[in-house]
């Protein structure tokens, strides 16, 4: 498996953002992948060192489709990934801050 395979986008909201101060970075993960593989994934695709891998499964929301049947958003699974005090930063969320 590859590592894009597994980290599949950075997730981009106020919040997020506001964690990079502590060096924790979102992204959208794929949803089987665990916190090791996900730990590994971050290391090689960036080049930093991981301390912390919190992960979330996100239920996918009902929305409405105008009539019967009502529609479903995908399901998904975010990773919060603190990096340690002597780590690099991640150059892609550099801009964004």
């Amino acid at each position: 498996m590859n590592v894009y395979d597994i980290i599949r986008r950075p997730v981009i909201t106020e919040q997020s953002m506001a964690d990079i101060a502590d060096k924790k970075y979102v992204f959208m993960v794929d949803i089987n992948a665990n916190k090791t593989e996900i730990k590994a994934a971050v290391e090689e695709a960036f080049g930093v060192k991981v301390a912390k891998v919190n992960t979330i499964r996100m239920i996918g929301k009902v929305k409405r489709t105008g009539a019967y049947p009502a529609g479903r958003r995908p399901a998904y699974k975010k990773a919060i990934v603190t990096l340690t005090a002597d780590s690099k930063t991640i150059e892609l969320f550099e801009g964004m801050v």
